[in-house]
């Protein structure tokens, strides 16, 4: 087998084992919420008889270990289960599954992530490589100090500033992020511009300052001196030799952002009240609506690692050494 794949095959095996383990983990701080759920929903006069009756009903009162396999035997058959949210204390049960619930918030998530990530990649680009070209320039400093001044916020601290100042003060755009699902797109644009402008900002920083770290890296390599010395000018060195060869590492710092800007929308999203799946996990650990907890985080999970993998695979690939094995 070829170095190559034997190595791709060994990280998307790394990739399930993780996963397996992060659902354990994500079963059992499940497990220890605060709070039951038969006893939100009976109340506080409900007799502990009537309390186990409703959660033997759930299916609550099975072991932790018994739960946990049914619930991953589930998911990989495609089945999250069914929301405790319809579930009353007067028998009725209009439940809905897991799925459905998650099916129209995951789209708007990735909506929005990438309606961000189409803003981002590209700006961060061209700020890392233009920075990286003027390095140590008044226009590299400026632009590492508003993005160092970007970093040290955190996006709550960043969005509350964008609706002070552009909703507020400037009202050009809405402070809710209250979509409909058969809003236009334009509509939807509209109605997104304020959080994908908080998760530009937060992203761009990170992108734009390892792009920037990679170029220059690349810079003090022997092919780039022997670059210099036959006459090539800064701009030729940067955008013919070194930009080529720092594709890999720049791939892998935007797959990793990526990963962090699908995980890092929760805040975003319950700062905006946008309908989202950061959104539907929050408002689930409210109501203790178990299964939507473990589904959401299941699928932040999985995306984070599989974005992980991918921006492994790509240093893989691009390797000399394993492409050109001796």
């Amino acid at each position: 087998m070829h170095p190559v794949l034997k190595t791709v095959v060994q990280r998307l095996g790394l990739g399930l084992v993780t996963l397996f383990i992060v659902s354990i983990i994500i079963f059992a701080a499940i497990e220890l919420l605060p709070g039951d759920f038969g006893e939100a929903v009976l109340g506080q006069a409900a007799t502990e008889d009537t309390v186990a009756a409703f959660r033997r009903e759930l299916g609550l009162d099975k072991p932790a270990v018994l739960r946990y396999v049914d619930w991953i035997a589930g998911a990989v058959q495609g089945d999250l289960g069914n929301s405790f949210s319809g579930r009353s204390s007067s028998g009725v049960d209009r439940s809905r599954p897991v799925v459905d619930l998650i099916g129209p918030r995951l789209w708007n998530t990735m909506f929005l992530a990438s309606f961000t990530a189409v803003i981002a990649v590209p700006l961060a680009l061209f700020l890392g490589i233009s920075a990286a070209l003027y390095r140590n320039s008044i226009y590299d400093r400026v632009v590492n100090a508003m993005t160092l001044t970007t970093i040290s916020f955190p996006e709550f601290f960043v969005a509350y500033i964008l609706i002070l100042v552009l909703t507020s003060l400037w009202p050009i755009f809405p402070s809710l992020s209250n979509i409909s699902p058969d809003a236009d797109l334009l509509d939807r644009l509209y109605r997104s511009a304020m959080p994908a402008l908080t998760l530009t900002l937060v992203i761009v920083a990170h992108m734009m300052r390892m792009t920037r770290a990679a170029i220059i890296n690349l810079l003090a390599s022997p092919y780039i001196q022997m670059a210099r010395l036959s006459g090539a000018s800064q701009r030729e060195v940067i955008l013919k030799h070194a930009l080529p060869n720092a594709w890999a590492p720049i791939a892998t710092v935007i797959a990793f952002n990526l990963a962090y800007l699908v995980v890092g929308v929760v805040v975003v999203e319950v700062v905006f009240v946008y309908p989202g799946v950061g959104q539907l996990m929050v408002d689930a650990v409210s109501s203790r609506d178990i299964p939507v907890v473990q589904a959401c985080a299941l699928i932040f999970a999985a995306t984070y690692i599989i974005l992980n993998l991918i921006a492994d695979i790509i240093g893989i690939v691009t390797n000399p050494k394993l492409l050109h094995p001796k």
